[in-house]
């Protein structure tokens, strides 16, 4: 090769490689554009995450906390008769005017005149209604404090509990909040007497529906939401695990099976509601199963977890090298026996997770839940599937749609607690896979 060609190849290499550091610059400032993008994209969807959870928190911590007024009762046998008639018929007990005795209680704690109806009035109101069950509840559960006098602490009214907690403006008219100049008195007596505080709400955990806000408790809905998980449990998963392994293992492979697999994983996109219309059209009116039944409700969601499950389940087993069948066929083990021996303990962990997540996502369901009747007004707690029972994320939409300020909170704590069950199973979820999970 001469100089002049040699000198030339070179130039002309020179001349490309300014060329060549402008198309690399460009890629470089492609990539940190993309990688700035994707950050950008985090920080939004974790700034609503946030304003989400916010929002939710400082409306319902408040929720488990509740007012509540120690009151001197006195179990007069003037309203609830003597022991040995008590024992003798307890129709007496079950209807007597409690009401009465923690009204007097409060009047002589307050040291207000029973004369002055006003007075009395406004005392009244700052405890709530439901103070008839705590108070014959005691009664009932101890017929010796008849003739006695017992300290006992009763739930605040809604409007004290929620003025307590800064959810009303005290400072405005009074025509303009629901506690009163007098009721504002009371109060402040009875916090220098030590006899009003805020204290741990069990109520929210125990109790069930009610139309008094500071009464109410998602006991129930937990209950009947329980109760549709074990039903979901003892029929999607062995359903659904059985589907997957016949269509990965033993089905032949031709149009029909297409159908079913295409099928299954349209299911999986339908709206839930749909389930529910088919829940109310089959389970209820054909086959005549009681509306507001947890077992309905199981039934319903069972249909819309299926279709989860086998597709998580059918994914495990495909995830599991086909060198474990063939070591196992060639060891001289059946075909059942290297599907149920070797492949499914393998693919445990990836059933175990579609599994729960698909519990979680049907333990959050509404819209079907609404279709088949469980927005029954449920107070008590369901002895069986079959009695009227309600669910978590009904028991919400029920308390949202209430007027009274104090359900508010009541509805916050409710998607908290409920929250907190789907991050318990979704953690479950995680720890189980990578507790479990081999790498091939």
């Amino acid at each position: 090769m001469s100089d002049a060609t040699a000198n030339g190849i070179a130039d002309a290499a020179a001349a490309r490689k300014p060329r060549r550091d402008i198309g690399i610059k460009k890629r470089y400032a492609a990539e940190r554009r993309f990688k700035a993008y994707g950050i950008i994209a985090i920080a939004i969807g974790l700034a609503f995450l946030v304003a989400l959870m916010w929002s939710i928190v400082s409306q319902g911590y408040t929720a488990f906390w509740q007012t509540e007024i120690e009151v001197p009762i006195s179990f007069s046998e003037k309203v609830l008769g003597t022991p040995e008639q008590a024992n003798e018929s307890q129709t007496k007990l079950l209807m007597a005017n409690y009401p009465q005795l923690a009204r007097d209680g409060l009047v002589q704690l307050l040291g207000i005149d029973p004369a002055d109806k006003k007075a009395v009035s406004a005392a009244n109101g700052l405890i709530s209604s439901g103070t008839r069950v705590t108070l014959r509840d005691i009664v009932m559960n101890d017929l010796s404090v008849i003739g006695t006098t017992e300290d006992v602490w009763l739930y605040a009214s809604s409007e004290l509990d929620s003025a307590l907690k800064g959810q009303y403006d005290l400072d405005v008219p009074e025509n303009r909040r629901p506690i009163s100049d007098l009721q504002l008195q009371y109060i402040e007596k009875l916090r220098q007497q030590g006899a009003i505080e805020q204290r741990f709400n069990w109520g929210l955990f125990t109790s069930g529906a009610s139309s008094r806000a500071e009464t109410a408790g998602v006991g129930v809905a937990i209950i009947g939401s329980l109760y549709m998980m074990l039903i979901v449990l003892a029929l999607a998963l062995p359903i659904g695990v059985a589907a997957s392994i016949y269509l990965e293992e033993f089905a032949p492979k031709n149009r029909f099976t297409d159908l079913i697999e295409v099928n299954i994983n349209n299911l999986a996109a339908v709206p839930s509601i749909v389930f529910g219309l088919l829940g109310l059209a089959v389970f209820i009116n054909w086959f005549g199963l009681p509306r507001s039944a947890a077992l309905v409700g199981g039934l319903v969601l069972t249909l819309m977890t299926l279709p989860t499950i086998i597709i998580a389940t059918r994914a495990a087993l495909r995830a599991v090298p086909p060198s474990i069948r063939s070591a196992a066929l060639g060891l001289g083990a059946s075909k059942t026996q290297t599907i149920f021996h070797h492949v499914l303990p393998l693919a445990a962990p990836g059933i175990l997770t579609g599994t729960i997540i698909g519990l979680a996502q049907a333990l959050g369901e509404t819209a079907p839940l609404l279709l088949i009747g469980m927005v029954a007004f449920v107070a008590d707690y369901p002895s069986t599937p079959l009695d009227p029972s309600t669910a978590l994320p009904v028991q919400i939409y029920m308390w949202a749609n209430e007027a009274e300020r104090a359900f508010v909170e009541r509805t916050s704590g409710a998607i908290i607690i409920l929250l907190g069950f789907l991050a318990i199973m979704n953690v479950t979820a995680i720890l189980l896979r990578r507790r479990f999970e081999r790498r091939w």
